[in-house]
């Protein structure tokens, strides 16, 4: 039997804060890589994106297919990794696509509003009850959602802001459904190493075949694109996303979605300086709601 080691608070501290400033980077890097390639069809380049985001991910953890062998775990826990991985694979789909539609701010907030359909998945699966103050951060933060809409269309970067917005809470609907459904393979006996490494691969087999769909191509790119997707599958995936994992284990879900709200405010931040993107006023302020939103959800849940 594997016997963890409770590890120090300033530990877990530690890990979250990398792991917010790894999943920050991301829709930097997929900017650039858009920008590299001009006139390429954004929803195949976007799959493209993300099936090698993926795919790089799980052959770095092909040392752990090892483990899987020699100590197989449980039906219901690999039925949750599977199943968690096909939403992770609809996640960067949706959410990198719309980025090509819609500005870094505005996407990396609406993503981040996971909180809230965490907290209606819940009262819908595991029928959880919602507290008042949950019931109104999330009208509070369908309101911010609104106003970000309506802000965006006026931004340069935002071609089509009503479907980046669309693609960007799709996204986040499906980021819900694969945290609670790796909390769900973790209480089943699942080890971090053993989860990620099912669901990274189950998401890198779906969206393999998909870029073709769209008569798009994983090679032909400038050498910069694929520098672009390795820092994504290094930072934003296997340090970002892995590192908010495994605070799962020691946190509540709670705490660590509060700790990713601090995405947009980096994604922002670094967009600011590195590719001198500034959202409009409304953008902002609709993002100032919204996040008002996702922390009374969080408040609430949390008191319940």
């Amino acid at each position: 039997m594997q016997i963890w080691q409770v590890p120090k608070p300033w530990q877990i501290g530690l890990v979250l804060i990398i792991g917010v400033f790894g999943i920050s980077t991301a829709a930097i890097f997929v900017r650039l890589a858009f920008a590299a390639v001009p006139g390429v069809p954004s929803v195949g380049f976007s799959l493209v994106l993300s099936a090698t985001r993926l795919t790089i991910s799980a052959i770095l953890l092909l040392p752990a297919w090892r483990h899987l062998r020699s100590s197989p775990p449980s039906r219901t826990s690999v039925y949750y990794a599977l199943v968690a991985g096909v939403c992770l694979a609809l996640h960067f789909a949706t959410w990198i696509t719309s980025l090509a539609f819609t500005s870094i701010a505005a996407a990396s907030t609406l993503v981040s509003s996971t909180p809230i359909w965490v907290a209606l998945l819940s009262w819908l699966w595991l029928r959880e009850k919602l507290s008042l103050i949950t019931l109104i951060g999330v009208g509070v933060a369908l309101a911010g959602g609104i106003v970000i809409a309506l802000g965006s269309s006026g931004v340069d970067v935002a071609s089509r802001p009503l479907l980046g917005t669309f693609l960007a809470l799709f996204g986040a609907w499906m980021y819900g459904l694969y945290l609670l459904l790796g909390r769900k393979a973790q209480q089943e006996g699942l080890g971090l190493g053993s989860y990620i490494t099912i669901a990274y691969t189950t998401g890198a087999f779906i969206l393999l075949p998909l870029p073709g769909l769209f008569s798009a191509s994983y090679t032909g790119y400038p050498l910069i694109v694929y520098v672009y997707i390795l820092l994504i599958a290094i930072f934003s995936q296997m340090i970002g996303h892995t590192s908010l994992n495994w605070g799962m284990r020691w946190l509540s879900p709670t705490f660590v979605t509060l700790a990713a709200l601090f995405e947009p405010v980096g994604a922002s931040f670094l967009a600011y300086f590195l590719l001198d993107e500034l959202p409009g006023r409304l953008t902002l302020l609709g993002a100032a709601i919204l996040l008002v939103g996702v922390a009374c959800a969080i408040v609430g849940s949390q008191h319940e």
